[in-house]
This record gives C-alpha cells, sequence and structure tokens, in this order.
C-alpha cells in the first residue's frame, strides 16, 4: 500500500510540474501577444482551491490531476464585449496565434535543459558501461563484442552511461549496422560492427540492449538480503535484512537464482528457509504469495532484494559540472532527446518498434516514484524525458493537440484564410477518438504489467 500511494504521490508531483510549465508557456506568450487570459487551470473538474489576479485571470487548481488548460478570451467560443474585442485570440494574427500554441511545447524543452543542467551540476553517477555477458548467436556474439568489453562510443558518438549507449542505439534503430568502439579486457581499442539489419523493438518490454545480446555488467548477486518489502510475504515471516541464506526446505542454497526458481514455482506454498542472523541459524516459514506472470501464469513472489558485491574499483564515475558546460549539456542531451522521440514515433508508425511497448499515466506514476526513491538526480533525469515526451506528444498533428492547431494555421498561411469551423470540428472529434483510443491502449499496456 505504501507503495502505491508513493507512486502516486510522486506521479501528481511530476505530472503537476510538467503541466504547470507547459500551460504557462501558453499562458505567458498570449499574454505578451495582447490575448486576454481567463482561467489558468491544473487539472480538470472541481476546483479544489482557486484565486483572481489583477488582470481578472482565475488560477484554478483542480481535482482531476490529468492535464490542465489555459481559457483566452474568443469569439468563437462565447460572446465577447466588443470593447475587448481587440483582446480575443481569434483577432489576433495567424503568426501571433502560432506563438501561443507552439509555446507550450517550447516551454517542455526549456523545462527540459533546465531540469538536465542541475542535475549536471549536482553530480551524476554512473556505471562504465562494461559488458557482463553476450548471448550466444546474438547480433552483439556476432559483431564479436566480448564479457569485460568497454564500450566507448557508438555509432561516432561517445557515450559515458548504460542509459547513453541505450539512446544510441536506438537512434540508429532502422539502420544495416552501427559501429562500437570498445576498449577490450587487455585495454586494446576495438572496433566491432553490429550488423541491424531487419532488428525490430516487437517484443513487449524487452530492453534495446537484451534485444542485440548485451548484458551489461553488474556485480554479483550474493545470498544475503538486502532488501524486504513491506507487507510482503517475506516481511509477514519474519525475514530480515542482513539474514543469509543457507538453505530452502532442507536443501542448500547455491545462488540466488536458485532460490527465485523455487518461490516462483511454489505460489501459496510454505517454503522452510533456514538463515544466519547475527551468527545464529534460524528456520523460518515462508508462504509466497501468488501472482500472475508471464503468459498468465501464476508464480510466487517472495518480496526480498539481494545485497550485490561491491563494484570494482573504477567502474562507479560520479561527474560534476560548472553552470556553463551543464548548460550545454542540457540543451545536446534535450536535443538528442527530441530527435529520439521523433524518431521513436516514426519507427511505431512502420512497425519497427511494437505498440506493445507504449506506457501511459500507470507506466509513468510508476517511473515517477521509482525515480523519487533513487533521489534528486534520478528524478531530475526522469522530469526531463518526461517533459521531452509531452513536448513532442503535443507536437503531433492531432487537431485536439497543439499540433493540430498548429496544422490549422500553417494551412491558413498558405490558402490565406482560416480552416472552415466545419473542418475543423470534424478533425477535434476524429483526433479525440484516436487520442482516446491511444490513451486506452497505453493504459491497458500499463495494467498488464501490474
Amino acid at each position: 500500500m505504501f507503495e502505491f500511494f508513493r507512486h502516486l504521490g510522486s506521479f501528481i508531483i511530476a505530472l503537476g510540474i510538467l503541466v504547470t510549465v507547459h500551460e504557462y508557456g501558453h499562458f505567458w506568450v498570449a499574454r505578451k501577444a495582447g490575448v486576454k487570459v481567463l482561467r489558468f487551470s491544473i487539472g480538470f473538474g472541481k476546483p479544489l482551491c482557486r484565486w483572481h489576479d489583477k488582470l481578472g485571470t482565475e488560477y484554478v487548481i483542480a481535482m482531476i490531476p490529468l492535464g490542465g488548460y489555459v481559457k483566452m478570451l474568443d469569439e468563437r467560443v462565447e460572446a465577447v464585449d466588443p470593447s475587448e474585442s481587440h483582446l480575443s485570440f481569434n483577432n489576433k494574427s495567424v503568426w501571433s496565434r502560432i506563438a501561443i500554441v507552439i509555446a507550450g511545447p517550447m516551454a517542455n524543452f526549456i523545462f527540459a535543459i533546465f531540469a538536465l543542467a542541475l542535475m549536471y551540476m549536482i553530480g551524476v553517477q554512473n556505471a562504465k558501461p562494461v559488458v557482463g555477458d553476450v548471448h550466444a548467436q546474438s547480433r552483439a556474439a556476432l559483431a564479436q563484442l566480448q564479457s569485460g568489453d568497454h564500450i566507448l562510443a557508438m555509432g561516432g558518438q561517445d557515450v559515458l552511461s548504460w542509459q547513453e549507449v541505450t539512446f544510441s542505439l536506438m537512434s540508429h534503430l532502422g539502420e544495416q549496422s552501427v559501429d562500437v568502439k570498445v576498449q577490450d579486457a587487455q585495454q586494446q581499442i576495438q572496433i566491432r560492427t553490429i550488423d541491424l539489419t531487419g532488428w525490430k523493438l516487437d517484443k513487449k518490454d524487452q530492453p534495446p540492449l537484451d534485444a542485440i545480446g548485451i548484458v551489461p555488467y553488474r556485480p554479483a548477486l550474493t545470498l544475503t538480503i538486502g532488501h524486504v518489502a513491506k507487507g510482503s510475504a517475506a516481511s509477514q515471516a519474519g525475514l530480515q535484512v542482513g539474514d543469509k541464506l543457507l538453505t530452502a526446505n532442507g536443501q542448500e542454497i547455491e545462488q540466488w537464482q536458485s532460490l527465485v526458481s523455487l518461490v516462483q514455482a511454489s505460489p501459496n506454498k510454505a517454503i522452510q528457509l533456514e538463515v544466519m542472523r547475527n551468527g545464529y541459524r534460524q528456520i523460518l516459514s515462508v508462504t509466497p504469495e501468488s501472482r500472475t506472470g508471464p503468459n498468465g501464469i501464476q508464480q510466487g513472489f517472495l518480496g526480498v532484494v539481494p545485497q550485490l558485491e561491491s563494484w570494482p574499483p573504477g567502474y562507479i564515475e560520479t561527474r560534476h559540472y560548472g553552470p556553463l558546460d551543464s548548460i550545454v549539456l542540457g540543451v545536446q542531451k534535450t536535443y538528442a532527446l527530441i530527435t529520439l522521440s521523433f524518431d521513436m514515433i516514426g519507427n511505431l508508425i512502420t512497425g519497427k518498434v511494437s505498440v506493445n511497448n507504449l506506457s501511459g499515466p500507470v507506466g509513468i506514476a510508476v517511473g515517477a516514484g521509482t525515480s523519487v526513491s533513487y533521489g534528486l538526480v534520478a528524478f531530475l533525469s526522469f522530469l526531463a524525458l518526461i517533459s521531452v515526451n509531452l513536448g513532442v506528444f503535443n507536437l503531433l498533428p492531432l487537431p485536439v493537440l497543439d499540433g493540430g492547431h498548429l496544422m490549422y494555421y500553417i494551412i491558413e498561411l498558405i490558402r490565406k484564410k482560416p480552416v472552415s469551423e466545419k473542418t475543423q470540428e470534424l478533425g477535434y472529434k476524429i483526433g479525440a477518438m484516436l487520442l482516446l483510443g491511444l490513451t486506452c491502449f497505453a493504459l491497458l499496456n500499463d495494467v498488464s504489467r501490474l
């Protein structure tokens, strides 16, 4: 239950920040363009609180935290006093309307730059992208990538972390191949070429690295418990952090995966665990709870995480940057995320990436909660990523989104006259149905992952 409320609270905070940023972009430019703003709302539905400024704008925080809007004076929506006609949105030049519409996504991109710059100034801790293992007969194996290879660059782009490796790899989706610069276990620089011909992300939730056969290096799992989830079967049985697992049902536990296999095969079945605690042996009876796993199969779930062995010296790097360098890096990273986001949309359309990988509100909530648990730097990185995606999504040419309005105004520039209200209304209905269908599909994906 605690996890649920943590994810929910993190989701509300994250979405509230990003929606406020987006809508403030529209609000600020509208004011500069001389448009009267009637309402600035964060959330939908019943107002929880409201107030007015000296210019008459009503500010609202509403009950349903799934978006927001800026309501402007507009003669197409309601009657406007002739004395305020010049303050109406529809009476502004097409260039002013374009600026107001595009300001929302641009605000999201600027916020991403700010969040990333702050993250770089605080300091970014990364594990070096060292290959831990390579799946047999995979694309990585055929390229002769080996355990111990330290990836230095991919496609000519230097990489410092596994996140950068993943983003760079995704940017080459659809290409024939990608060159990978590595330093092997003998400290020799080598160039490996990975064949990407026909490569697709067509499996649900499969990480790109796993899809080409790369397993990042991670310290080995120990048999000592590092975390016990509150309210889990392990917690109810009395397992504690620091307990070292010895036997299960009388059989010696040689590695963590052996315990995982036994637990998964024992939903709602008692297991006798022998542990070493404070130098003394204890036997505990634990009954894994039943959860639905892949393909609808019921699996046991214990609720424990093992401790890891220590990282080898030099594998973890913390990099700090000055203000100017942080801003430059923030701009570069934001641009790369924008490009990657548009590429992924194109790959979804062409089928190179499965639509089963789409995430909705639940996926964002889980991501927000997880990033918060890792600290401020991880949360800033998550905010930047979602802010960019929100900006890119709103630029899609669907009439109910900013991109749809932008499309109409560009047509108006070309035709020298506005698109008819009847055509716009039809477009809004089609766009709303498409958007609703996309949201429902993403939500179903989220639910299937729970």
